[in-house]
C-alpha cells in the first residue's frame, strides 16, 4: 500500500464510523485529500498573517488610520468575499474542472497582499486606509471565487465523512505553523512594531497563496457538466427552500463569532498596549485554537456539522455576555495580561468550530451544481447582512462597546437554538 495512502487511511478512514470505512478507496482519493489539505493550509497560514483582526488592525493603528475605517475591515472581508457569488456560481458552472477557478482567485488575492504591503511602506493616515480598504474589497472579491470553487471541488472529489476532516486538518496544520510565527514574533521583544515591518508579513502572506495555488491545480477532479442555474432561479431558492432559509438565518446569527474578534483586540490594545508581543500572543492563542480546535470539530462535523454549529455559537455568546458585563462595569479585571488573549483563544475555538460546521453542513446538504447554488445563495445573502450587521455594531460600538458586546453575545445564542432545530444532512445521525 503506498505511503500516501497508508497516511490518509491512519488519519481519515480507521476514524470513520459509517459502513464505508475498511472499504476499497478511489485511486485519487489520498492524492486529493492532501493536495486539497495543503492547498488550503497555506491559504489558511496566509490568512493568519494578514487577518483583519489582528494583524491588520494592528497595521491600521500603526498607519495612523480612523477608527471607523478600521472597524470596517473584518466586515468588508467577510461580506465582500460573499455578495457576488450569487452571479459568480454560473460563471464557475461553465468550467468543466472548477479548480481553475479556485487557482484563479488565489493567485489575484496574492497580489492583493504584496499591494498592501507597498501600502505598508509608502502611506499614512487617511490615503492608506482608503488603500487598505479599496485593496482589501479587491482580495474579498477574488476570495469569492475560490470559495464557490473549493466547496464544489471537495463535494466531488471527497465522500461524506470525510469532507469536515478535510477542512479541518487543513485548519489545524495552518494552526502549527502560526504558533511559529507568533512564537518568533514574541522572540524578537517588547518594543513597538513598525509599520514598514508590517510589509514583509504581508508580503509573506502574498507568497503563501502562490504556492497554495500551484498545488490546488494538482487536484485530480472529475469533469462537470457546462450549465448550471441562471442567478434568478438561484434567488427564487432563498424565497422557496426552507431547509436552505433556515441554514441561512443560523449561518446569519453566527456570524457574531467573526465579528466579535476585533472588540477583543481593541480591548486588549486599549489595556496593553500596541507591542510586537502582544501581538505575538493574540497570533499565537489564534494558532493554538487552530491546530486544536481544528481536528477535533471537523471529526465530529463529519457525525453532525449541526451540533458543531451549536457549540460554537452557544460558547461565543457566554464569552460576549462576559465581556460585555466586565467592559461595563469591572474593567479593572481585563488588565491582567493572560486575561485578553485566554478570551480571544475561546472565541477563536468557537468561530473553529462554526466554520467548519457550516462548510460541512452546506457540502452534505446537495449534490452536483445544487450545491454550488447553494453555497452561492447563502454567501451571498449573509454577505449582505454582514455589512448591515457589521455596519450597524460598528456605530453601536462608538456609543458602547459594552453594548455592541452583548447584542453580538444574543446573536450567538439564538443562533445555538436555531442550530438545533436544523434537519440532519449526514448519513446516520440521529
Amino acid at each position: 500500500m503506498p505511503s500516501l495512502e497508508r497516511l490518509y487511511r491512519k488519519l481519515v478512514v480507521d476514524s470513520d464510523p459509517s459502513p464505508r470505512n475498511g472499504a476499497a478507496l478511489h485511486e485519487d482519493e489520498p492524492r486529493n485529500f492532501f493536495l486539497f489539505v495543503g492547498s488550503h493550509f497555506l491559504t489558511k497560514l496566509g490568512d493568519a498573517l494578514s487577518n483583519p483582526k489582528t494583524t491588520l488592525t494592528w497595521l491600521a493603528g500603526s498607519l495612523g488610520v480612523a477608527g471607523w475605517m478600521t472597524a470596517l475591515l473584518v466586515p468588508l472581508r467577510e461580506s465582500g468575499s460573499m455578495l457576488v457569488q450569487i452571479g459568480l456560481a454560473g460563471i464557475v458552472e461553465r468550467f468543466r474542472h472548477r479548480k481553475w477557478v479556485w487557482t484563479l482567485g488565489a493567485l489575484l488575492q496574492a497580489g492583493c497582499m504584496f499591494g498592501m504591503a507597498l501600502c505598508a511602506l509608502l502611506l499614512r493616515g487617511y490615503v492608506a486606509g482608503l488603500v487598505l480598504l479599496g485593496l482589501l474589497a479587491l482580495f474579498a472579491l477574488s476570495r469569492s471565487l475560490s470559495s464557490v470553487a473549493s466547496k464544489d471541488v471537495l463535494g466531488r472529489t471527497l465522500p461524506k465523512r470525510r469532507r469536515g476532516r478535510a477542512n479541518g486538518w487543513a485548519a489545524s496544520t495552518a494552526g502549527v505553523a502560526t504558533l511559529g510565527i507568533g512564537a518568533t514574533a514574541a522572540w524578537l521583544g517588547p518594543g513597538q512594531f513598525p509599520a514598514p515591518d508590517y510589509a514583509f508579513v504581508l508580503a509573506g502572506a502574498g507568497l503563501m497563496w502562490v504556492v497554495g495555488a500551484l498545488l490546488f491545480a494538482g487536484v485530480r477532479e472529475p469533469a462537470a457538466e457546462n450549465g448550471g442555474t441562471d442567478t434568478d432561479t438561484r434567488l427564487r431558492m432563498l424565497f422557496r427552500d426552507r431547509r436552505l432559509q433556515r441554514f441561512v438565518i443560523a449561518r446569519a446569527l453566527l456570524m457574531c463569532t467573526a465579528l466579535s474578534a476585533p472588540y477583543y483586540v481593541m480591548l486588549a490594545h486599549r489595556h496593553g498596549g500596541e507591542t510586537l508581543r502582544l501581538l505575538a500572543v493574540f497570533v499565537t492563542v489564534d494558532g493554538i485554537a487552530s491546530m486544536l480546535g481544528g481536528p477535533v470539530w471537523g471529526r465530529l462535523a463529519d457525525r453532525s456539522s449541526r451540533h458543531v454549529m451549536l457549540i460554537g455559537g452557544l460558547a461565543a455568546s457566554v464569552l460576549g455576555a462576559v465581556l460585555a458585563v466586565l467592559a461595563f462595569g469591572y474593567s479593572a479585571l481585563l488588565s491582567p495580561a493572560w486575561f485578553m488573549p485566554l478570551m480571544y483563544f475561546l472565541l477563536s475555538l468557537a468561530h473553529q468550530a462554526v466554520r467548519t460546521g457550516r462548510k460541512t453542513y452546506v457540502i452534505d446538504m446537495a449534490e452536483g451544481d445544487t450545491r454550488t447554488d447553494y453555497v452561492a445563495v447563502s454567501n451571498s445573502a449573509i454577505g449582505v447582512l454582514l455589512l448591515i450587521v457589521g455596519g450597524g455594531i460598528a456605530a453601536l460600538s462608538s456609543w458602547s462597546l459594552s453594548a455592541a458586546l452583548a447584542v453580538l453575545a444574543a446573536m450567538g445564542g439564538c443562533g445555538a437554538l436555531l442550530c438545533a432545530r436544523l434537519p440532519s444532512v449526514t448519513d446516520g445521525e440521529d
